[in-house]
């Protein structure tokens, strides 16, 4: 298999969001998106024991226009939305919202949170929708990580988690409005893993922690984000030490973008409306109880 070569590493410097500190590879000053990827936020939190989980994470507020993924590593998230959708998702599973038309929804800690340990740990990534499927009534998967498909190697020193798309002999119980490839690695040290990726999707990874050797480039560490070309077959990785690792493909979109805070658009009329949509209540209304 011809691997891809590497376009660009990006370190996931931590800024803030709100009240929370998220480590965010992309975008920034010098790359925006990786279509149809436009947002990644890697948070890590613990909730202090006084901590009223009904009061902490996100509150209310709306989108339009992309999913907001989220997969959860440690703790759990408790999703709450304008659509009635109401469950929490502990660690190893995923959460896939697909905004469409617009919604508001909530993500806070679980109410038990404290007896998973009180740590939280996700990984957030917003992917744009198609004109298309833009205004369709929105969406909501959760898949747990025991109803997650995962292939193993021989060696037992890799484990692939597959939430969206096929890898091997899995597919992925989440439908995404547009092709997308959702794989979520754990390797222990020496592990090797290779993905096949289709030639005209668009692809990357992001280290959570350790290290990899990244065939044909060398040597990525944990907080990294690495963005492929589309000049191969697929990617192989080795494990320098143990890591997590996040892996998604998807066909790019080719299409304008017009994005103003939680609403992504094609112009700026159709940002307009979402806004005043938002506004006028046509999203919804969460009270959460």
């Amino acid at each position: 298999m011809k691997n891809r070569t590497v376009e660009r590493l990006l370190y996931a410097e931590i800024t803030d969001m709100g009240d929370m500190p998220v480590r965010q590879p992309f975008p920034t000053q010098q790359v925006g998106q990786l279509d149809p990827f436009l947002l990644l936020h890697h948070h890590i939190a613990e909730l202090p024991e006084d901590a009223i989980p009904g009061k902490a994470g996100v509150g209310p507020h709306p989108h339009r226009g992309f999913s907001a993924v989220t997969f959860v590593y440690r703790g759990g998230v408790h999703h709450r939305d304008s659509r009635g959708n109401n469950s929490v998702v502990y660690a190893g599973g995923t959460q896939w919202l697909h905004a469409g038309m617009g919604l508001v929804h909530s993500e806070r800690p679980p109410h038990d949170l404290q007896e998973h340990g009180g740590v939280q740990e996700i990984v957030q990534l917003w992917i744009n929708s198609p004109a298309a499927h833009k205004m369709d009534q929105p969406s909501y998967q959760a898949l747990q990580a025991e109803d997650t498909p995962v292939v193993e190697s021989e060696d037992r020193k890799v484990r692939v988690q597959v939430v969206a798309g096929t890898y091997q002999v899995a597919t992925g119980p989440i439908k995404p409005v547009s092709p997308v490839l959702a794989l979520r690695l754990t390797m222990k040290a020496t592990g090797v893993c290779q993905v096949p990726l289709p030639e005209n999707f668009n692809a990357f990874l992001y280290l959570l922690d350790g290290s990899i050797r990244l065939e044909g480039y060398g040597l990525v560490e944990g907080h990294y984000a690495v963005m492929l070309h589309r000049d191969g077959e697929g990617v192989t990785l080795t494990a320098t030490e143990d890591t997590r690792v996040l892996l998604m493909a998807a066909a790019p979109l080719d299409e304008p973008v017009a994005s103003h805070g939680p609403f992504v658009m094609n112009n700026q009329t159709q940002l307009m409306q979402a806004m005043r949509d938002y506004q006028m209540g046509k999203m919804g209304i969460l009270i959460e109880d």
